[in-house]
């Protein structure tokens, strides 16, 4: 369900939503889209960062882990 509101917005940028929408699509429906993507983006960036600071937390265990591996396999090394 879609819900009217108001914005106001500069006469360059209504220019440019207006030019790179062009008769394809209503300011309505390419703000929506623009704003939706952003989201979108904005949404998996704070995923990608918690998994970021999980894997920064766990890198020590981890590398400690590995090293185990390679001087099991390799014990000169």
């Amino acid at each position: 369900m879609k819900e009217k509101t108001s914005i106001t917005l500069s006469k360059e940028v209504l220019a440019g939503i207006d030019r790179v929408a062009g008769s394809k699509q209503s300011r309505s429906a390419f703000i929506e889209a623009v704003l939706s993507q952003y989201l979108r983006k904005q949404a998996r960036a704070q995923v990608e960062a918690r998994d970021l600071e999980l894997i920064n937390k766990a890198a020590k265990e981890l590398n400690a882990e590995v090293d185990d591996i390679l001087r099991y396999q390799d014990p000169e090394a």
